[in-house]
């Protein structure tokens, strides 16, 4: 067993997705990536792109630019903070022209 690691790889699909939307999205939050991820990707739960988010803020993948607070009527209250992502410089997009297109007719 020398020379194995144990635990799970640092790779992730749907982390590497998520590269590749910001890539052509620009700095986005958590839930427009979300809906753009399903509609490119497929299905995904709302929790795993927060879960890639946050562990690639963690691996130097993506930085938060920042928190906008957005007015509007919700069931909870009368605004929400979104924490916006943007790509750093230890992501390496593929910039597939595939994902592209996909987003323009989404």
């Amino acid at each position: 067993m020398a020379g194995r690691k144990r635990g799970r790889s640092l790779g992730s699909p749907i982390r590497d997705n998520l590269i590749e939307l910001l890539h052509f999205v620009g700095p986005s939050y958590g839930y427009y990536l979300y809906k753009k991820y399903k509609k490119v990707f497929g299905d995904v739960s709302l929790r795993s792109i927060y879960h890639h988010l946050s562990k690639g803020v963690e691996l130097g993948l993506f930085e938060v630019k920042g928190v906008e607070k957005a007015k509007g009527d919700y069931s909870w209250g009368a605004g929400v903070q979104r924490t916006v992502y943007k790509l750093s410089t230890g992501a390496s997009p593929k910039k597939d022209p595939a994902i592209k297109n996909a987003l323009k007719k989404s």
